[in-house]
């Protein structure tokens, strides 16, 4: 029972916020916790988001929003981790990042993450060519967006994401239908493309609950075509709540684990 995307970002960096983190993944049984932060909210990485400072549509507001969430330095979050390593917690915990994707900054992204052992690196798409297009306050631009280009080139870089070989975990791979839009094409074969590339990539994918929990999303993870790709090429899945806070932590993960399982069956049965 694992929950890989946990985020800690509303509490102080001590060990008692993580044990409440802890004491609600016990009571899901849940047996491994991934803690992360976004990378957005460290000065570190500032540089690596330019391309959304001067986007045409949401450029102001999301200056004004990255303004906002870079405060901390990446020193001390390092520092915390090296001090929660030194106990031993009543389950497996692991502390990572979750790292928005930007191709253009691949080098940047190498260099914030080097000089450190973390345990694990998420990465994530949350922006198109600068466009936050899955932020509330940026939901009414999609009004003016061709759907099926906007599927297409959230694939194109996440492939990309993929093939730069800088994570261990792709994070909530559908994302993209978070306020309900969906493609009119089929993209089964960029599924499968990405299929090749995590495979190729030894990468892991996340079935997300975070739409679900975050967004009252009505589908509970990964969408069936996705899921059923990802698991006929032997990608490994890991279960993911996208918690944002201790009482998420571990939510649907047993029903994500049974949809997983069921999936799985139905393909076999297929063959």
């Amino acid at each position: 029972m694992i929950d890989a995307h946990v985020h800690i970002e509303r509490g102080p960096y001590t060990k008692e916020w993580i044990m409440e983190f802890i004491s609600y993944a016990e009571k899901r049984d849940i047996d491994r916790l991934y803690l992360l932060e976004h990378s957005h909210r460290f000065s570190d990485f500032v540089n690596i988001y330019d391309s959304i400072l001067e986007n045409k549509d949401c450029g102001e507001y999301q200056r004004e929003w990255l303004s906002r969430k870079s405060e901390l330095r990446l020193s001390d979050y390092k520092d915390f981790i090296n001090e929660m390593r030194k106990y031993k917690f009543p389950i497996e915990i692991s502390f990572g990042l979750e790292i928005c994707y930007f191709p253009e900054k691949e080098e940047e992204i190498k260099e914030c993450v080097s000089n450190f052992d973390w345990d694990f690196l998420t990465g994530s798409i949350h922006w198109i060519d600068g466009w936050g297009f899955d932020h509330p306050k940026t939901k009414n631009s999609w009004n003016e967006r061709d759907i099926d280009n906007v599927y297409k080139r959230y694939y194109e870089l996440m492939i990309q994401l993929v093939q730069s070989n800088i994570f261990d975990i792709l994070a909530h791979p559908d994302s993209i239908k978070c306020f309900g839009h969906y493609p009119s094409r089929d993209f089964t074969n960029i599924y499968e493309s990405l299929s090749t590339a995590l495979k190729e990539s030894e990468m892991k994918a996340e079935f997300s609950n975070g739409l679900y929990i975050n967004y009252g999303h009505k589908e509970l993870g990964l969408n069936t075509d996705l899921l059923k790709i990802l698991l006929d090429n032997n990608v490994q899945i890991v279960t993911a709540s996208d918690a944002h806070r201790p009482e998420d932590v571990g939510k649907y993960i047993m029903e994500a684990k049974e949809l997983i399982y069921k999936t799985f069956m139905e393909i076999n049965n297929q063959y």
